[in-house]
């Protein structure tokens, strides 16, 4: 029981992760990006051939993963995404569902659509007992890195100035440069580090998770799950919901193995008849 309910967690930690750059996007940018996924796949890829490939450290290539992916969002924020911020959602989801689909083929071309993984360093590997129940030293990983990332999501969202700044940038552009704030710069910024947070948990949950030219599509339900249950009041709705999800959604799949995939969707319903507009909306 411990151990399914450790394994829950840390999926729910690593969907959080995967969705609080959308989180940031959606929630505080008011910006529909379905193209989210894709930035993880980005992001996995990235560690795939760090670790695999150049033999890099597993624990410098999440960094680095989530570095790379972030300065590519950045190339495609100045270049592509900042024309549609005006546009309506409608516009807006064509244009992300279409840059998915762009990633999928230049993947697909240039990895092949065999399924990869990235290999773990032995300690990771490594079996840790606790209380009776034997826990991979990899999912606790997961959990700590999580953690302090929701952490700090929230502490810079909610209390410092950047935060006030990019809110303010949200919700009156205009009155927000008649004060001097850099909204360009505000927005570049928030985007470059949602896509890093976003190719920081592919990094970190290929080895769980997988990676093909289909991840973005696979997982695109889950990411908008997590912030539609969870809200948009700031990171700790997003994280209770993903945590609360990935618990349903392990559980489900070892005690119901026949309609396991059915739990997180029926979590998902009751949770937005009871509390429409997230866990801590205001």
């Amino acid at each position: 029981m411990l151990t399914l309910l450790i394994d829950g967690l840390a999926y729910g930690m690593l969907l959080f992760v995967l969705a609080s750059g959308l989180s940031v996007t959606l929630g505080v940018m008011n910006f529909i990006n379905l193209a989210h996924g894709a930035f993880a796949m980005a992001g996995g890829y990235f560690g795939v051939v760090l670790v695999n490939v150049l033999g890099v450290p597993f624990l410098l290539a999440l960094p680095l993963a989530a570095i790379g992916t972030g300065l590519l969002g950045l190339v495609l924020e100045r270049t592509l995404y900042v024309h549609v911020y005006a546009r309506s959602h409608l516009d807006q989801v064509l244009f992300s569902i279409g840059l998915v689909f762009i990633a999928m083929a230049v993947v697909d071309y240039t990895q092949g659509s065999q399924q990869q993984f990235l290999r773990l360093p032995d300690f990771l590997r490594a079996r840790i007992d606790l209380g009776g129940a034997t826990i991979g030293a990899y999912r606790l990983l997961i959990i700590a890195v999580c953690g302090v990332l929701a952490g700090v999501l929230q502490f810079v969202l909610v209390r410092t100035g950047f935060g006030a700044r990019l809110r303010a940038a949200v919700d009156d552009p205009v009155v927000a440069r008649g004060l001097g704030i850099n909204v360009g710069a505000i927005f570049a910024v928030t985007f470059a580090v949602g896509s890093g947070l976003a190719g920081l948990g592919g990094a970190l949950g290929a080895e769980i998770l997988g990676l093909d030219p289909s991840f973005p599509l696979k997982f695109m339900v889950y990411f908008l799950i997590v912030v539609t249950a969870g809200g948009t009041a700031g990171m700790i709705g997003p994280l209770l919901a993903a945590i609360m999800l990935g618990i349903a959604d392990v559980g489900g799949k070892y005690y119901f193995p026949t309609f396991g995939g059915f739990v997180i969707y029926t979590l998902m319903i009751v949770l937005l008849v009871r509390r429409p507009n997230g866990l801590f909306a205001r």
